[in-house]
């Protein structure tokens, strides 16, 4: 090891006692600048090498293109790739496949298989097919949100036609801005999706509360979306993608003027590759097409129209969210400030009334709340991949068997004691509790009030859109041409802070070799030394101060926002009754739906006493479970057993079995005691088949421990129902019967 000229080696404390303690601190701090400094270096020259390359992201995975978007009838910058699994992981070709969707919202593709825990990366060992639908830095011309669906809804049906033998449809993924995205496209082509999750994802985007998550009051506070409009003719037709992750940066000033640089700072002998492979995504910064932003902006953050049911394509049909068919997996956090519970299950209450009404509407929706992750720690963080998702993926087929209705998905950490644990893949035990929709407004409900507040800013910036395509937009498009436009990106701030630190800047040169004379005689501080604690005291002081200034901003924003929209003569200025109090949010009901429905109970009605041992062991199965309003991955993976020709039933697909459940619950809902009553005339006469059957049954019930008082009662019924005594049945006399007996009993029911 060679000595650095530029260091002493002496040993400060020893020689100099206490005094020896500043030494030894400034020394150390010279030596974490300089790193510090080459860590900026090494940022600045990867993200220019990222931003030349021809289709930058950030996948640790190896990914084969299958479709290039550009390639279509109505071309656009993305593309559908495969996941090549990579060495030691196997995939089943007859497991659903997972498609994940990566938002552009500023940032370039590939943060969903960011890491090896990452969603794509537990779908992969959960045994799944992996795709990724990812994008180039710019938009094809013209290209609409329009056309990116249909693009969308291409990959989706090859993936279909790549895995005939697939036991579902694709599981799609969406994350943040994805998720609206996924969404929509579910409403307009639902036959595509098997299941759905949607991670930090808004869809009702007005929903918030008081004191909190003030980011939905920004659109008023600028005057609505012609904000928008001036910054993409200022990019000559395109949006820069840099000031949307500008606008998340400001958020948290504390975190990102201080202690995200902090922390490289004081961490800098181990977490310069972390933040390295983080700032690689966090500086890809992409394009939207003018149409595209403005149709964002206008449409879901100021408009609120998804959810309402007011968006329409092309054709003029109504994009509604209760035509989705796919169950939906909502995933979101309290510590997100971007998209926070509210606005990521407020979709519920504005489409819903109750339950019922979801469960009319065929609809399973299960939403998770973590306590504490932020915004990117949904997709980046390896503790809720190696949790949440990995349970998402291996409990897939659950959730996808549900019956209709609203749901919490809770995790349970498994232990040697864990009652059926031999049944329970991973760390967790996942559990869906059934849910109300006072679950969901107990997460943040606006008032009638708020509601107006944000109908008179969607008012309001129709009125200054118009008043500025009117006056200013003209001129503002003759006064930048492109090559201006392209020199007005290149000078953004947030552009800038790479290009300044990287080896463009001649004032950089000799930082390389600095830091490598550094690493050759680095000497760690000790963790006793007063002067780093006082170091770690002034820094906490940053933040405190960082975090105080913020909580007022945002209170004078909120307390600005409420006092000029909630003003009654600015809402009837444009148009809104001050006196008003229904929901502006709410989507309006159709009458088709009820017919629909009307039809559809009808038709359950009718075949209640239709089927075989099947139907009558999935309705007892449901009528005992619903005592408790939960299911979890033990009783499921026992009722795959049962399922199985080993388990004494014949066989079915994942898609039948789910139409079984899902029709043998309504009958249950719509009318119990009758749906009850005819389980009698659907059994075999065969006393051993019966026997065997409900041996399994009680398996099931049994997966997760014992059952409750509601619970034994309603077995008891069931055992009376199938024509056995409790005696008789307590003891397994009699053993299960052979798959052919259950075959032949099948066929004759």
């Amino acid at each position: 090891m060679r000595h650095s000229p530029y260091l002493p080696t002496t040993n400060f404390v020893a020689q100099f006692g206490p005094l020896g303690f500043a030494f030894d601190y400034a020394l150390d701090a010279a030596q974490r600048s300089v790193l510090y400094l080459d860590v900026m270096r090494k940022r600045g020259n990867q993200y220019r090498v990222h931003a030349n390359a021809t289709a930058p992201h950030v996948l640790s995975f190896t990914p084969e293109v299958v479709l290039d978007g550009r390639e279509l009838d109505k071309p656009v910058n993305y593309a559908l790739v495969r996941i090549v699994p990579p060495d030691g992981i196997e995939v089943d070709p007859k497991r659903r496949p997972f498609v994940v969707v990566d938002p552009r919202a500023g940032h370039g593709p590939g943060i969903g298989g960011f890491k090896a825990d990452s969603e794509i990366g537990v779908a992969l060992r959960a045994g799944h097919p992996c795709y990724f639908i990812g994008f180039l830095p710019h938009p094809v011309p013209e290209q609409t949100i329009e056309d990116i669906a249909h693009a969308e809804a291409t990959f989706l049906e090859k993936v279909i036609a790549l895995h005939p033998q697939s036991d579902a449809k694709p599981c799609v993924i969406g994350n943040c801005q994805a998720g609206w995205a996924v969404m929509m496209l579910a409403a307009a082509r639902p036959e595509l999706f098997g299941s759905i999750i949607i991670a930090g994802a808004p869809l009702s985007y007005w929903a918030g509360e008081r004191g909190k998550y003030p980011m939905r009051y920004t659109g008023g506070l600028l005057g609505g979306s012609w904000l928008t409009a001036l910054t993409s003719d200022i990019g000559h037709g395109q949006f820069d993608g840099a000031w949307l992750v500008q606008n998340f940066e400001n958020q948290n000033p504390a975190n990102t003027l201080w202690t995200k640089p902090y922390t490289l700072y004081s961490k800098i002998d181990t977490e310069a590759p972390r933040y390295l492979g983080f700032e690689e995504w966090w500086g890809g910064h992409v394009s939207l097409n003018a149409e595209e932003i403005q149709f964002i902006v206008d449409e879901l953050f100021t408009g609120n129209n998804l959810a309402a049911g007011r968006i329409e394509t092309s054709k003029g049909e109504a994009i509604d969210l209760r035509n989705i068919r796919a169950p939906i997996v909502v995933f979101c956090s309290r510590g997100d400030n971007i998209t926070p519970p509210a606005q990521a299950l407020g979709w519920v209450l504005d489409l819903f009334d109750d339950v019922n009404e979801i469960r009319s509407h065929g609809q399973t929706i299960v939403y998770t709340v973590h306590e504490t992750i932020g915004h990117l720690g949904i997709f980046v963080s390896a503790n809720v991949a190696r949790k949440e998702h990995q349970e998402f993926s291996s409990n897939i087929d659950l959730i996808d068997a549900l019956p209709p209705g609203l749901y919490e998905a809770t995790f349970e950490a498994k232990t040697d004691e864990t009652i059926g644990g031999d049944l329970v893949v991973g760390d967790w035990v996942m559990r869906c509790e059934a849910r109300t929709l006072d679950d969901i407004r107990a997460l943040g409900c606006n008032s009638a009030e708020d509601d107006r507040r944000f109908a008179t800013v969607a008012k309001v910036s129709d009125i200054n859109l118009s008043l500025y395509r009117t006056f200013l937009q003209p001129v503002v498009k003759a006064m930048v041409p492109e090559w201006a436009a392209d020199q007005l990106r290149a000078m953004h701030p947030l552009r800038l802070q790479y290009e300044l630190f990287s080896d463009v800047n001649p004032l950089m040169a000799p930082i390389a070799d600095i830091a490598a004379d550094v690493e050759n005689e680095r000497r760690p501080i000790a963790a006793d030394n007063p002067f780093l604690a006082l170091e770690q005291v002034l820094s906490r002081q940053i933040v405190a101060g960082l975090d105080t200034l913020r909580v007022g901003m945002e209170a004078l924003s909120e307390a600005t926002f409420l006092s000029v929209y909630g003003s009654p003569l600015l809402q009837a200025l444009v148009g809104i009754d001050p006196s008003d109090t229904r929901h502006y949010r709410r989507a309006s009901k159709t009458a088709l739906h009820r017919q629909v429905l009307e039809a559809r109970i009808d038709e359950l009605k009718a075949r209640m006493d239709t089927g075989g041992l099947r139907e009558g062991l999935a309705r007892s199965l449901l009528y005992v479970a619903m005592a408790s309003g939960a299911a979890d991955e033990r009783g499921f993976a026992a009722i795959r057993r049962m399922r199985s020709v080993e388990g004494g039933l014949p066989p079915m697909t994942l898609s039948e079995f789910k139409a079984l459940i899902r029709d043998q619950f309504l009958m249950l809902v719509i009318d119990e005691e009758a749906a009850l009553n005819t389980i009698p005339r659907l059994l075999p006469s065969d006393e051993a088949v019966r026997h065997g059957a409900l041996s399994s049954l009680r398996e099931v019930l049994n997966a997760r421990g014992p059952l409750s008082e509601e619970a034994e009662r309603r077995w008891h019924r069931v055992v009376e129902l199938f024509g056995l005594s409790e005696d008789a049945f307590a003891p397994p006399a009699v053993p299960p019967a052979e798959p052919s007996q259950l075959k032949s009993v099948n066929r004759s029911n």
